[in-house]
């Protein structure tokens, strides 16, 4: 019976991207480790875009001490973006479920198991977790949150969507669903290419509260203003085009 149950359990594959992220790096593959969302086995995948700091080293030796806790490592040729990394991510993915893990400790990896349970419950194919939607969570920058703010309400007029978070990084997938979707982005642009592709497919993406713990530009945060003009650009593009 114990065999049994393992066999079916279902397996989650979290993508971490990581540029530069030697501050945090090691106790985010420690937060993922300890992370136990109920009914899932986990498959930690590693895109290593081609930093220039300690990150191979430190993962590479994280790795060597605990390889029960990672499952792939891969570094890019070069330095390609958010984007390419995650692409490149999902070749490797073998999960019934995928998310995208920023490498920074902005997100819990104990959401995950809410996000699983109520895309579970719901039979549904993809499941954002909210920032927003958490009282408690504060915000590091005045221009983050109104420029989250614009990317949602834009993201809800053109695809007659609810979100209250569009460019939050939990985004939790059934992974078949997710690889079936043809993406194209290289940097930050994965959030509104995918929220506008899932959209068109007639699907209401469906958020839940998750925890926030925003971290400051000298901590090494790396997005832009000039990544919400892009993002508002990515929507209207694939608003009117495939």
């Amino acid at each position: 019976m114990k065999n049994r149950t393992q066999n079916t359990t279902k397996k989650l594959s979290i993508l971490i991207p990581a540029y530069n992220e030697e501050k945090t790096i090691v106790q985010l593959l420690e937060k993922v480790a300890k992370a136990s969302p109920k009914g899932l086995r986990k498959e930690v995948i590693v895109i290593n875009d081609c930093s220039r700091d300690s990150t191979e080293e430190l993962v590479l030796d994280y790795r060597a001490r605990n390889p029960e806790n990672l499952s792939v490592y891969f570094r890019q040729p070069k330095n390609l973006g958010k984007g390419a990394a995650i692409r490149k991510g999902l070749e490797f993915v073998t999960g019934d479920y995928v998310i995208v893990q920023d490498a920074d400790l902005e997100y819990d990896p104990e959401d995950y198991d809410i996000l699983f349970r109520t895309l579970e419950l719901e039979n549904l194919k993809v499941i954002y977790g909210s920032r927003f939607l958490n009282p408690r969570n504060k915000h590091s920058y005045q221009r983050y949150y109104f420029g989250g703010q614009l990317v949602t309400m834009v993201a809800n007029v053109l695809f007659r969507q609810r979100l209250t978070d569009e460019p939050t990084c939990y985004k939790f997938f059934d992974a078949a669903f997710l690889k079936s979707i043809p993406l194209k982005c290289t940097g930050f642009e994965f959030c509104p290419e995918v929220t506008a592709k899932v959209a068109k497919r007639g699907i209401r993406i469906r958020e839940v509260a998750i925890n926030y713990y925003p971290r400051l530009m000298e901590e090494g945060k790396k997005i832009k203003w000039t990544d919400g003009i892009e993002a508002i650009w990515t929507l209207l593009k694939y608003r009117f085009t495939d």
